[in-house]
């Protein structure tokens, strides 16, 4: 007799039991601009717990981080979770983007100590007048401010650590300093995960650990990212896409299956919390959250579509004007 799959019962009209949030980079160009928020328009109405949006190393796109941030702020019923880091940057200057994003209305903050300014590989030294690492920025963004604080979390460790034991060592520092919630690293199988979650717990380390999720939208860009940050990729992963290089269309659904195939199976393993790497593209990431029983809005009695993400935020300014 097989065991019952918790992944079969994930229906769309019982009550809500998975949570998902999705992450965002702010664009370069007008297209790019364009196809971020057509990807946020997409993804808002399966009401995500909060949206994510990245800083460049060192700080190279603080200005559109920014922007975006406001931007979602302004024109959404969506939770913006700001990207910060203590890269390059002094105490002072850091802590005036705390302020800001609070005045502004930010109320989450997602704290790394980020890549160097030439990126993933050069070695990190922390900026002498700024904050040592993340758990010194966590630190400071909870005296600041009454804002909640994510980190990250490494299932394969951060590729500056010298040993697991350091890499879970650094996030219990970062909790010890306030921070509420992890975000991992992506990982292809899940057993790296689950190893993980039981050596996090067995320190004492009790706040969530939620699995970052990346669906392959470009097998040979995510093999040289996951170099960058210390990720495996299987083997089995690299056989599925090979020979799709000129095929587009297989290659997404195949894409499609695993992260399909991933994501329930750790729901069958009780998880119920989901962060996706959308690198601003929907589709992938909504077919997924469909699978885990997640549903735009209904359309209200009048027929008319309510979009529950976009524009309602400025509508609703507009009815108090």
């Amino acid at each position: 007799m097989s065991a019952v799959r918790a992944s079969r019962f994930l229906q769309a009209d019982a009550p809500r039991r998975i949570g998902v949030s999705f992450e965002f980079f702010p664009p370069k160009t007008a297209e790019m601009e364009q196809a971020l928020w057509e990807a946020i328009g997409r993804l808002a109405p399966l009401q995500p717990n909060f949206v994510s949006v990245t800083y460049g190393a060192g700080g190279s796109t603080r200005e559109r981080t920014h922007a975006t941030v406001k931007r979602i702020l302004a024109e959404t019923m969506l939770t913006p979770a700001a990207h910060l880091t203590c890269v390059a940057a002094e105490r002072a200057e850091i802590d005036e983007v705390i302020t800001a994003y609070a005045q502004a209305g930010v109320r989450h903050i997602v704290a790394l100590r980020g890549d160097p300014p030439g990126g993933a590989g050069e070695r990190y030294t922390p900026h002498p007048g700024g904050y040592r690492n993340a758990a010194d920025l966590v630190s400071g963004i909870r005296r600041i401010a009454d804002i909640e604080v994510s980190v990250s979390a490494y299932p394969e460790k951060h590729p500056d650590s010298p040993s697991v034991v350091a890499d879970i060592d650094m996030l219990k520092a970062k909790v010890d300093a306030g921070a509420t919630r992890a975000i991992t690293q992506f990982f292809f199988e899940n057993s790296l995960y689950f190893r993980y979650l039981d050596r996090v717990r067995a320190s004492g380390i009790d706040i969530p650990i939620v699995p970052g999720i990346l669906p392959v939208q470009n097998f040979k860009q995510t093999r040289n990212f996951a170099a960058r940050t210390g990720a495996s990729v299987p083997d089995w992963l690299a056989e599925r896409f090979e020979g799709l290089e000129d095929d587009p269309a297989t290659r997404k659904l195949i894409a499609a299956a695993v992260a399909a195939e991933q994501v329930l199976d750790l729901v069958d393993h009780g998880v119920t919390d989901f962060h996706f790497y959308t690198m601003n593209r929907a589709d992938l990431v909504y077919a997924i959250c469909h699978l885990l029983g997640l549903r735009p809005d209904k359309e209200p009695s009048d027929g008319r579509r309510e979009d529950s993400g976009i524009r309602a935020r400025s509508r609703a300014a507009t009815e108090r004007a």
